[in-house]
């Protein structure tokens, strides 16, 4: 029958059903329990960002609000269940429902939790992840101290829980870690910094790359350069997908073998390119979403096998307890689409040998195959916790790669020629070794002038701070082109007002402030680590980097007049506070309330003591700081750092719409209320005034149309609260800034990607 204008998918499947009974993957007995998860939809699950400081105050708010509110629920005739945590997710991190997704979105009596989900997403405060998607991060033992590889990471969900993991320390702006997060398609990179920008962290580089191809990178150690290994590296690999059948109903009807023998090859490239680069010691993840040996079990038999005691399968049981898990399987045999089976590669006649490769067969010697631990892999079945299927392997590098053994260092041979040596070592199939000679002196001497003339042309950009893509790699047909990454020298006249004015800290790293521009007016400034900064300054010939740095300035004309073109963006606020000694207003918790509410409140509507340290600050950009009375439990027990405006008569918070929600939440403030009033007031302002922006998408949230947009609208949250009258000239000023934060705030990936990230700002992991 037809629902909804489609028709309905059968969720049956024969071939599905006789390739995994045959294979034995689920226990004896649990066969039907596993069907019937199948057939079920996927509960919705979310997941708190856990560095932030106010985690506590959301998972409170969580508890006590809106699960105690959906206790008493029916929805479609289904009794809402209490919220759970994931029993083996650290700190009641993570919780899930009984509700799916669809049921969320559509029903009137869950609005009000559906729209405090979407705008905390927002702000990054949650993510709503699937829950075996949280498994690979937690699995790689991450310390903020450590250089990570994502090669495969969009859309970014468990890209967003590596840089919670670098930031597990708020007191550290600037861990000494980084992640790179990598993805072959250029336009899901764009969703990957969409969800990347959302935590605001310094550490995050996003480029776009083929991950089995993925360039060397080199790192200036002490002057000299070095290859750039990774301490450890997530490689969640592009698979069939048949473990996500509760969510992606497609794969019932469109499932084959065929998919999973397409994919295999790409899956050991990927896998072998990424252990390849993987540090002496390190640890990386490979998992799929698929219960399909051929793509698990198989690239990892194949990965240990031309790695000749180079890798080990870590043995993780004692980690995550709580977590039911099957042992990886040791024994399977290959199909076809036509139901054809092969269990050696010598049955495999030769009009089949491209289809079918020796490396998709178990290993036959006993002896090899009990030193390779398969057992030590995860099997994650549907019907044990109620989650999609998945798989995952945590390999450990106990020596370079045999096809490398001399782990290359840039200083001492050509970077081409290495990345040549590697790649090829990558994409052959047999593994045999590709050990690289020692050159000759003559060799030696042809290479360092080889190298200098390669250099020439890059040298003098890099004393100028300029890292832009390649001229050869313009991209115009795949994808867009990019602005050129320019860090400020180190006399750049634009810096001593912002340092004067805000009384910056003499540690505080300003070579590490970087524009997108080379000619004009520098319109926004961008922050990075200083790690992030010498590997952005050494590689940018050779990598597209899609988007790095977070926002800390923009700039405002009328703040000249003040003593300063920059004022403070709330994006980098948490980043630069440490480093700002002047133009702090320390605040109590009904301000707050005030500057969260109120579009342009008059001075005298706050408390005496903040009317007493604004009477003698000159105007322009300001810090307002909440600090939290221990004596004073009920209030809010998170510290709170916001950027506002001094006006002449009034104090303002340029703060994101969701991000004053979210504070109003954690106060206490009834917001759902609020909004239902705000849309009536847009839709007035809309028919008034012709340029405000449409919002004519059927069942979309305002949170989720206007994406970090931060205009007039957005500041009217107030419960009720009616806004000041204000003096035209302080007024004027105030308007001109909140153009500014407007067109501000639009841009996802920097300057140059305010249009691009348009089409993907709604999509949701």
């Amino acid at each position: 029958g037809w629902a909804g204008g489609y028709p309905e998918i059968v969720k049956e499947n024969e071939l599905f059903e006789r390739y995994y009974r045959e294979l034995g993957i689920v226990p004896a007995g649990e066969w039907d329990a596993f069907m019937a998860a199948l057939r079920e939809p996927l509960p919705a699950t979310l997941r708190i960002t856990g560095y932030r400081s106010h985690a506590k105050e959301i998972l409170h708010c969580l508890k006590e609000k809106y699960f105690r509110e959906l206790q008493e629920l029916e929805v479609d005739g289904q009794k809402v269940e209490m919220p759970q945590p994931l029993s083996w997710y650290p700190e009641e991190l993570a919780w899930h429902t009984n509700l799916s997704r669809k049921i969320l979105r559509k029903s009137p009596e869950l609005e009000k939790f559906h729209q405090f989900l979407v705008s905390e997403t927002e702000c990054g405060n949650i993510s709503r992840q699937e829950a075996v998607s949280m498994i690979p991060p937690l699995l790689l033992d991450v310390n903020p101290h450590h250089k990570i590889l994502d090669m495969c990471a969009a859309p970014g969900s468990k890209t967003a829980q590596l840089i919670e993991m670098l930031h597990a320390d708020m007191n550290v702006p600037f861990p000494k870690g980084f992640v790179i997060a990598n993805d072959v398609d250029n336009k899901r990179c764009y969703l990957l910094v969409h969800q990347a920008k959302r935590l605001n962290s310094p550490c995050i580089m996003v480029v776009n790359h083929d991950a089995s191809s993925i360039p060397n990178l080199q790192i200036d150690v002490d002057g000299r350069k070095e290859v750039l290994f990774y301490d450890r590296i997530l490689c969640d690999v592009p698979c069939s997908g048949d473990g996500t059948m509760r969510k992606n109903i497609d794969v019932w009807k469109k499932w084959t073998t065929q998919n999973s023998l397409q994919l295999h090859g790409l899956q050991l490239r990927i896998a072998t390119r990424g252990v390849e680069q993987l540090a002496e010691g390190g640890r990386m993840v490979y998992s799929t979403c698929s219960l399909n040996p051929i793509e698990n079990e198989a690239v990892i038999a194949s990965l240990l096998e031309k790695s000749q005691g180079a890798l080990e399968l870590a043995d993780v049981s004692s980690e995550l307890p709580g977590l039911k898990r099957m042992p990886g399987i040791t024994k399977w045999k290959v199909m076809l689409k036509d139901g054809q089976w092969f269990e050696e590669w010598k049955d495999v006649p030769s009009n089949r040998q491209t289809q079918i490769r020796p490396t998709m067969f178990p290993v036959k010697d006993e002896e090899k195959l009990k030193a390779m631990n398969l057992e030590r892999c995860l099997r994650i079945l549907p019907h044990h916790q109620n989650t999609g299927g998945f798989f995952v392997a945590v390999l450990l590098k106990k020596s370079p790669m045999p096809w490398n053994k001399r782990q290359p260092k840039v200083h001492q041979k050509l970077p081409q020629r290495t990345g040549d040596t590697e790649v090829t070592a990558a994409n052959s199939d047999n593994g045999s070794e590709c050990v690289a000679e020692e050159p000759t002196l003559a060799e030696n001497e042809e290479s360092k002038k080889m190298q200098e003339l390669q250099n020439s042309d890059t040298e003098q950009s890099k004393k100028e701070g300029v890292c832009g893509p390649p001229p050869s790699k313009k991209m115009k047909l795949f994808g867009f082109k990019e602005d050129p990454f320019v860090f400020l020298p180190e006399d750049d006249p634009l810096f001593l007002p912002i340092q004067k004015f805000y009384a910056l800290d003499p540690s505080f790293p300003k070579m590490n402030l970087l524009t997108r521009t080379q000619e004009g007016k520098k319109r926004q400034l961008y922050m990075v680590s200083k790690e992030l900064r010498n590997v952005l300054l050494n590689n940018s010939e050779k990598m597209k980097v899609i988007n790095t740095g977070i926002k800390v300035w923009s700039r405002n004309s009328d703040g000249e007049q003040f003593g300063c073109a920059f004022r403070l963006a709330q994006e980098g606020i948490y980043t630069l506070y440490p480093f700002i000694h002047a133009r702090i207003i320390s605040v109590c918790i009904e301000d707050v309330k005030i500057l969260l509410t109120q579009e342009n409140p008059f001075l005298s509507k706050f408390s005496s003591e903040t009317q007493k340290k604004v009477k003698d600050m000159a105007m322009g950009s300001i810090v307002l700081k909440y600090n939290p009375d221990p004596e004073k439990p009920e209030d809010l027990q998170c510290p709170i750092v916001l950027c506002g405006w001094q006006g002449k008569t009034s104090l303002r918070a340029f703060v994101p719409k969701n991000e004053r929600l979210h504070y109003l939440r954690m106060m206490g403030v009834e917001v759902f209320k609020a909004k239902r009033k705000e849309e009536e007031s847009e839709s007035k302002m809309e028919e008034e005034v012709q340029h405000r922006l449409a919002q004519t998408e059927e069942g979309m949230d305002v949170e989720d149309k206007e994406h970090d947009l931060v205009t007039k609208m957005e500041a009217e949250v107030g419960e009720g609260l009616s806004h000041s009258p204000v003096e035209s000239g302080s007024m004027e000023v105030e308007n001109k800034i909140e153009d500014l934060d407007q067109s501000s705030k639009n841009a996802t990936n920097h300057v140059s990607q305010e249009s691009k990230d348009a089409d993907t700002s709604n999509v949701k992991d």
